[in-house]
């Protein structure tokens, strides 16, 4: 009877033992998601975007013509002679042996800066094919086009002239105001100098002195902007009517109620998976095609944007353009729409915050972290957004509690069986101690 009740207590053990570990691989699985940091891992491995841009740098824009991120998530390194092709394999990454180096390159786009200006152009340095590729949209005329054509023949065979359907514009909804007396934006990231808090979000959608509402028949307002820089670049800073954005401090809203905690702010790479939410358009999803674009609005000309294959619509502007938990862009403007697609083009967040004196809000801290405050949940890769197109994805870093619910509750029936099993081990050794030498006492 003895061995059989220690047999049944052995076997209790063992289930919640099982219990423990299930419970905790399922919380795991599901909080798996992207690397929580894009440079590093927890060992301080180099990671692929680091290691590319640490090679360009030692190697010069002489010898090299920009990195990137290839399909299989290995940096590929752009090189003008074997020796740095050695180089680069031998630090772990893939080279790609080009005629033109990153100088000539950028010789390249600044001719096409010195030119006279067109609207409805746009250009970028792509690193893959060696070239500046050269858009014009659909409102440049047939003259323009054998203008810039002609500039592209003199400047050498790497500028590369490319129809674009469509029209570069910003993408502010001037008939239906939402935000603005004449506008309608997204807000972008909540930033602090410290004092105050402020969004940040596109300088097209107003200019300093625009008052924001929080709908469109102007019923309660969120604040005005404060400062900012369009065309050139294009951020402007919305301050807080209160000073302070409250619980949305330092969290992206990406609908169903559901929310991505931002970190900090961050330059994004060639082929990076980036996300974008806006008021139109919901959460979007592509990658970044170049660097340093510039567009030629017709309200101006903005220089340094990033270039990707997010789509956007009138509405969008200011809109938050993000990735891992890092701040990378606002929404500048773009051609085509969600349904054809396009190309649409960010204002970095690490220029305009710069520029501003500003810095992500709300960003968990030390004392944060003890107090209680954490970054709001995950979602498991590959769970539909909601508001998004089909086959989208939600950034890792942003998911609903519920999913780790049932890996919870699995761990604490196993910790409270793991403890009723030791608790009743140890009344049974206290009745045969006392039953021994209670005998051995007579």
């Amino acid at each position: 009877m003895r061995h059989a009740r220690r047999r049944l207590q052995g076997l209790a053990r063992l289930a919640a033992v099982g219990g423990l570990l299930s419970g905790g691989l399922m919380m795991t699985t599901a909080m798996a998601g992207e690397p929580a940091t894009p440079d590093t891992d927890e060992g301080g491995t180099v990671q692929p975007a680091e290691l590319g841009a640490t090679l360009v740098s030692r190697l010069g824009t002489s010898r090299t013509a920009g990195s990137w991120i290839g399909s299989d998530g290995q940096p590929v390194v752009a090189v003008t002679d074997a020796d740095a092709a050695v180089e680069v394999g031998r630090a772990g990454a893939r080279a790609k042996v080009v005629r033109h180096s990153m100088r000539q390159l950028r010789s390249a786009t600044d001719a096409l800066r010195a030119a006279p200006r067109v609207p409805g152009t746009a250009w970028v340095v792509d690193y893959a094919s060696n070239e500046v590729v050269v858009h014009a949209d659909s409102t440049v005329s047939a003259g323009d086009w054998s203008r810039l054509s002609g500039l592209a023949d003199q400047i050498g065979g790497y500028v590369h002239m490319q129809r674009t359907a469509g029209s570069f514009t910003t993408r502010v909804s001037g008939g239906d105001p939402v935000f603005t007396g004449n506008g309608r934006c997204s807000a972008g990231f909540n930033v602090t100098n410290g004092r105050n808090d402020f969004i940040l979000t596109a300088g097209h959608c107003g200019p300093v002195g625009t008052t924001w509402f929080q709908d469109a028949q102007g019923g309660e307002r969120v604040g005005t902007t404060k400062a900012g820089r369009f065309p050139g670049s294009d951020f402007s800073l919305v301050e807080y009517e209160n000073g302070d954005a409250s619980s949305g401090r330092g969290v992206v809203d990406i609908g169903g109620g559901q929310e991505v905690r931002i970190t900090a702010a961050a330059d994004p790479f060639v082929g990076q998976q980036v996300f974008r939410s806006g008021s139109t358009t919901g959460v979007r999803s592509g990658r970044v095609t170049a660097l340093n674009a510039t567009v030629n609005f017709p309200e101006g000309t903005v220089t340094g944007l990033i270039q990707t294959t997010v789509c956007a619509e009138p509405g969008d502007s200011g809109g938050p353009l993000f990735a891992q938990g890092l701040a990378l862009g606002l929404t500048s403007g773009g051609n085509g729409d969600c349904t054809t697609g396009g190309l649409t083009f960010f204002q970095p967040a690490t220029t305009a915050m710069a520029a501003l004196g500003v810095s992500v809000a709300g960003a968990a801290t030390t004392a944060e972290e003890g107090s209680g405050a954490a970054p709001p949940p995950a979602a498991a890769p590959g769970t539909s957004a909601p508001g998004g197109a089909a086959g989208t994805t939600l950034p890792a870093g942003s998911v609903s509690l519920r999913t780790l619910v049932p890996g919870l509750v699995v761990v604490a029936v196993s910790l409270l069986g793991l403890v009723a099993t030791r608790w009743i081990r140890s009344a049974s050794d206290r009745r045969s101690y006392r039953r021994h030498y209670s005998q051995a006492w007579g």
